[in-house]
């Protein structure tokens, strides 16, 4: 079974820094892409970034292009989300996701590839 845990998430002030982790654990984590969705109150949930399989692609969301960045350690089977410069605008529940649609696959933008999610974590930025 198929299981994601986000843990790191928090209230910082405007311009501080998080770093979220998800650690899988019930299917072959290495073999998959791996993303990062939030979703602010009242809106929908948005892409965030994605790394592919072995670290070797990412995408990344324009609003957040040069503050954030997505790793992952395959040892660990656990994925990151390094946030710097945070903004108020970041506020929201951040939720990791797996995309078990392709194996070495590369990372996919859209909410419907992912097929499996973490309960989230919440990032609150205050201004």
């Amino acid at each position: 079974q198929v299981h994601l845990v986000e843990s790191g998430g928090g209230l910082v002030q405007t311009g501080g820094s998080l770093r979220l982790s998800c650690a899988a654990s019930g299917y072959s984590f290495s073999g998959y892409v791996m993303g990062w969705f939030r979703q602010a109150p009242g809106k929908e949930r948005e892409f965030v970034a994605a790394v592919s399989w072995n670290g070797g692609s990412t995408k990344i969301v324009d609003s957040v292009k040069g503050r954030f960045t997505i790793s992952r350690d395959n040892a660990k089977n656990t994925v990151y989300l390094q946030m710097n410069s945070l903004k108020p605008e970041d506020t929201a529940v951040y939720y990791c996701a797996v995309d078990t649609g392709r194996v070495y696959g590369f990372p996919r933008v859209g909410v419907s590839s992912y097929d499996y999610w973490g309960q989230g974590t919440q990032v609150t930025v205050s201004s």
